[in-house]
């Protein structure tokens, strides 16, 4: 199949409820994921602190696929799914990694004030602490993903 032919299999699988980004692996775009999401949040009834906190989530997963599961390769990309059903906006980041091989310790936060502690690393920590679900090391045949779930109010 040609990627005309599979780009348009891909739409039909799609619906109105689901939206797709596809990202160069390049630190800053992902802004643009960070704003479609918050915008689909919108549309579908997000109060602003939800959307704050998807905003968040959604950067630091980008960040994290940039960086560490693509490692920074101009080739690679980044893509970004988003979905609603019912009061939960599910979002998936995929990468052309391999996934995180341990996930990092809860950081000690007074040390982090007191810089005790570097300021890098927080990212999974974050999205932990900002979404109601969320799974790491999902691995499929193309790389891997992180799943998150968000409700429209905590």
């Amino acid at each position: 199949m040609n990627g005309i032919a599979e780009n348009t299999e891909v739409m039909r699988k799609m619906d109105q409820q689901t939206i797709e980004v596809n990202l160069p692996n390049m630190p800053g775009y992902e802004r643009i994921a960070m704003e479609c999401s918050a915008s689909f949040a919108r549309i579908i009834g997000f109060v602003q602190e939800r959307i704050e906190d998807l905003k968040t989530a959604v950067s630091e997963a980008c960040l994290n696929a940039i960086e560490h599961g693509n490692q920074g390769r101009p080739e690679a990309r980044v893509i970004v799914t988003m979905s609603f059903d019912e009061d939960t906006l599910s979002v998936s980041v995929k990468d052309e990694g391999v996934g995180v091989s341990e996930l990092p310790k809860a950081p000690d936060i007074e040390e982090r004030i007191e810089n005790l502690e570097p300021p890098r690393g927080l990212g999974i920590y974050l999205i932990k602490q900002l979404v109601d679900h969320v799974e790491f090391n999902q691995m499929t045949k193309d790389g891997h993903v992180v799943r998150m779930a968000i409700k429209m109010t905590r």
